[in-house]
Parts: structure tokens; C-alpha cells; sequence
């Protein structure tokens, strides 16, 4: 199934998407409050009118007493009260008066009592909202104690609908409201323009770097870019640095590729042309002839093992091939690998032996590591390649594999008998077409290198040191050979906890 390409997010979009969406959210929140404020500014005005016709009505209350001397509220509706009471053009009024038991005095029965609880102190004007024949209406109300009277009081209650109060809070709110509808667009564009001209340094270090040449890898000034930029602007510098000295690795390696494949292809023609030359001449002595095939033979050797050098060590620092992961069995790499090199081992009279877990037995334990066989096999070859180039004849080579008790590491040792390595050069000898000196070994200078790339993505520790062994006599013709210090080369991998057929992967590595 093909993977959807991920849309390309813009940073520009994003800042003036969170800075408008709040400003978006806010604005119908600023509306409602807006409204509730409406609200209450409109109620002020009409609520203290209403608030003086409940005190003027109350004024029209008088106590008078009954035949049997009982004291009860009596109202007279002046006319300046009535006019009080005047209904306009866009509010009605309504109004109730009741006595000092409850009895209705004058007004609508209609108007709703307001509960016990709500009884305010006598003359004490509260306001509440309330509905009269499904209309909502303004409610004032208090009690009043007319001189005499006893505790409780004359309960008047004036209500007025709706009208004003609504047509002004609608002013209130489009007074308010409507400016926005035109501060919120310029707002958008001014939040939009202070964006661009924000990020305009952005866009400048953009086309500086276009402008580059392909060639430039020298670091971006961080004085031209924002602040804000600079570690982005270091950490691109951090790159360029390493992408140069890269270049410049490469570089030097082609170089070095180039002059070290010179030699044996120049020694190949120049042989070539020798014996043309010995043809033409009318020599046909065949001792001639197999001398300058030979040259050739070997200077062809030389050739292809350089070439198949450097094709290891552009296979050890291919990333695809670091994820290609799987466990494998280096005993069983190491015991293949000298059984390789048995056949030249016994052309030069060395003793090439292995020192380490049985492989073919199904109870002996196995080195496990997590790794690439086919890499973890070049280095193994690299290593006794080595070893047996710089051992003389009579010497000694020896591929050990030390499995770690606790199950932490797993130790791979390659030692030798010859010559050894001075402790100055020993890092030296990692890098690529560097070979010791005072030693007349043809090379290619990779094998080593490859070995510490190899190394290094597998996590494994390189140690270089002196073998210091002593000669074994009755090896061979050449048994007493002198012995060098020898070099001894010991790398500690991860071990891998074992399971079962773990270690397929080694068996079926390519050679």
C-alpha cells in the first residue's frame, strides 16, 4: 500500500493561526459579555423609575380602623399618582396593592406575590423578573408600614414590560458590537503584515543560502539571522562542518584510490608492452614470456584486491547495509574464515589455528551478536589477512573466540608472530592506506580501516597491543623462525542473548 506523502505544514500559516484563533474564540465571547453588560446598564435607569412609583404609591396608604377596631391599609389613587401610573407608548404598566392581610387594595390581582422569603425591610425597594400573560415584565415591589400598623406591612408591586429596556440594550450592544465588525477585519491584516515583516529574516537567510554555490560550505554568519534562529542557523553550520570534512575525507580517499591503483595497473601495462616489445623482437624463449605473464598475473592481483577493498569498505560505510541486522554466530564465522585461509597459511609454513567454542556441537555455546554477517565476515577476513601478510614463515596466527561467562561481551582475538606494531602508529594504522613503516608488504592500506568501520557500527572495542609469543618448535621446516612481538587485535562485541536458531543468519552469510 503507498504511503500518503505528509502536506508540507507552513510556519507563516501556523503563527497567524494561533494568533487568530484566540482572537477569533474572544470576539463572540466579547459579544456576550458585551450583551450581559447591555443588560444591566438598561435596567438602571427604568429600575429607579419604577423603584419612585412604588414610593409614591406607597405614600397613598393610609391605616384607618374598622367598626370593631381593627386596624386595616386603605389607598386612595391620587391623580399625580395615576399620572405616575401612565401608561406610554411602549411599555405597560401594571401595579398591585395589597392589604395589611393580603386583600387586594387596588392594581391586577393578576401580578404574582413574591415569596415570604423575599420579604424585604420595610420600604426597601427589590427588583425581580417575572412574567404577566406570557410577557416578561420588570417587577418592583416593597412593603410599607403605615403609622400605627403592626409588623408586615402594605405589599406594593409595580410592573412594566420589556420594550425600552430591550430597544436600549440593542443600542448599547450595536454601538458596541458593530465598531468591531470593522477593528476585527484591520486586526486580521495588521496581525498578517506584522507576521510577514516578522519572518522577513527568514526569508532573506533562505535566499542567501540559495544563492550559495554548490562548492560553499563555509559557515552562515548567525549575526544576519533572528535570534530565535541562531541554534537552527548552528546547528545548519554544525552540518556544513561535518559535510565538508566529509567531502574532504572523500576526497583524499579517491586521491589516495587513484595513486595506489597506479602502481599495479602501471606495472600491468609496462609488463604488457615488454613482452610485445620481446615478441616483435623474434624472442620466443618461453622463460621470458612466463616471466612477463607472471608480472602481470600479479600485478592484475594486486589490482583486483584493491579494487575489491575499497568495494568493502564502501560496502562498511553504506547506511543500508548498518540496519541489515540479524543474530549471528561469530565463532562459526571465525572457524569459516580459517578454513579460507588455510590453503595460503600452508604456502607461507604458518601455524593458522582457531581457539574457541566447537560449532559443530549442538551443546557448545554459541558467541551470539546482533549484527550484519556479511560486514562481521570482511573484518574477520581483513583481520587474518593482515595477520598473515605481516608474519613470516615459521610464525604463528591464531583466531580465538572468548565467550563472556555473564553474558555481557562476546571477544574476538586475532593474534600473529610478526613484526608487531610500534605503539606510536598503532592509531595510525586504522586509517585508510596507511601502512607501517619498514616493512616491504604489499597492501592496500584498507584492511585495517575497514576493520575499525566494521567495528564501530557494531559497537565493538578495538584494542592493538603486543602478542609477545614465544616460538613452537616442531611446526614445521621452519619451526625455528625468529618471533617478533606480534600484534594481537582484540574486539568486544555486544553479546546477544541466545535463542533458538539465533544463528542462522551466519550460517547462510555469503563468503
Amino acid at each position: 500500500m503507498p504511503h500518503s506523502k505528509k502536506e508540507q505544514r507552513s510556519l507563516f500559516g501556523e503563527i497567524l493561526d494561533w494568533m487568530l484563533a484566540p482572537l477569533l474564540l474572544l470576539w463572540p465571547m466579547s459579544v456576550a459579555l458585551t450583551w450581559l453588560v447591555a443588560q444591566n446598564i438598561a435596567h438602571k435607569p427604568f429600575d429607579r423609575e419604577l423603584a419612585e412609583m412604588v414610593r409614591v404609591l406607597g405614600k397613598q396608604v393610609a391605616l384607618r380602623h374598622t367598626a370593631g377596631g381593627e386596624p386595616e391599609a386603605q389607598f386612595t389613587l391620587t391623580a399625580s399618582a395615576a399620572e405616575v401610573l401612565h401608561t406610554d407608548e411602549d411599555d405597560e404598566i401594571h401595579y398591585q396593592v395589597l392589604g395589611l392581610r393580603g386583600e387586594l387594595l387596588s392594581g391586577e390581582r393578576e401580578l404574582p406575590v413574591p415569596l415570604d422569603e423575599d420579604r424585604p425591610v420595610a420600604g426597601d425597594v427589590r427588583f425581580r423578573d417575572d412574567r404577566i400573560n406570557n410577557t416578561d415584565v420588570r417587577v418592583a415591589y416593597a412593603w410599607f408600614e403605615p403609622p400605627g400598623a403592626a409588623p408586615g406591612g402594605s405589599l406594593i408591586q409595580v410592573a412594566e414590560t420589556l420594550g425600552k429596556r430591550s430597544r436600549l440594550a440593542t443600542e448599547i450592544i450595536k454601538g458596541v458590537i458593530l465598531p468591531q465588525f470593522v477593528i476585527l477585519p484591520l486586526a486580521v491584516l495588521l496581525v498578517w503584515f506584522a507576521l510577514a515583516r516578522g519572518i522577513a529574516p527568514l526569508n532573506e537567510l533562505q535566499r542567501r543560502i540559495r544563492r550559495r554555490d554548490s562548492n560553499d560550505l563555509s559557515p552562515i554568519d548567525e549575526r544576519d539571522a533572528p535570534e530565535e534562529v541562531s541554534p537552527l542557523v548552528r546547528a545548519i553550520n554544525d552540518l556544513l562542518g561535518r559535510l565538508d570534512q566529509s567531502i574532504a575525507t572523500q576526497k583524499h580517499f579517491l586521491a589516495d584510490a587513484a595513486h595506489q591503483l597506479k602502481t599495479p595497473l602501471a606495472g600491468l601495462r609496462t609488463q604488457a608492452e615488454l613482452a610485445a616489445r620481446e615478441i616483435d623482437a623474434g624472442q620466443r624463449e618461453p622463460q621470458a614470456l612466463k616471466k612477463s605473464l607472471q608480472q602481470i598475473a600479479y600485478s592484475s592481483q594486486s589490482a583486483a584486491h584493491m579494487v575489491n577493498q575499497l568495494l568493502a569498505m564502501a560496502r562498511a560505510e553504506n547506511q543500508e547495509q548498518r540496519t541489515q541486522r540479524q543474530p549471528v554466530n561469530l565463532a562459526r564465522l571465525a572457524t569459516e574464515t580459517v578454513h579460507d585461509f588455510v590453503p595460503r597459511a600452508m604456502e607461507k609454513h604458518i601455524d593458522l589455528g582457531y581457539e574457541g567454542p566447537e560449532t559443530g556441537r549442538r551443546d557448545a555455546p554459541r558467541a551470539l551478536v546482533n549484527g550484519n554477517a556479511l560486514l562481521l565476515r570482511e573484518l574477520i577476513r581483513n583481520l587474518v589477512d593482515n595477520a598473515l601478510q605481516y608474519t613470516p614463515e615459521g610464525g604463528t596466527v591464531t583466531v580465538r573466540i572468548v565467550d563472556d561467562p555473564f553474558g555481557q561481551v562476546v571477544v574476538l582475538q586475532v593474534e600473529d608472530s610478526g613484526p608487531g606494531i610500534p605503539p606510536g602508529e598503532r592509531e595510525q594504522v586504522f586509517r585508510p592506506f596507511y601502512r607501517t613503516l619498514g616493512t616491504n608488504v604489499d597492501g592496500s592500506g584498507l584492511g585495517l580501516a575497514i576493520v575499525s568501520e566494521i567495528a564501530l557500527q557494531h559497537g565493538a572495542e578495538v584494542q592493538l597491543e603486543d602478542a609477545n609469543l614465544r616460538p613452537r618448535h616442531g611446526l614445521s621446516d621452519h619451526a625455528g623462525a625468529p618471533f617478533g612481538p606480534g600484534a594481537r587485535f582484540t574486539l568486544r562485541f555486544p553479546a546477544l542473548s541466545s535463542a533458538p536458531a539465533a544463528d542462522s543468519g551466519a550460517v547462510d552469510a555469503p563468503a
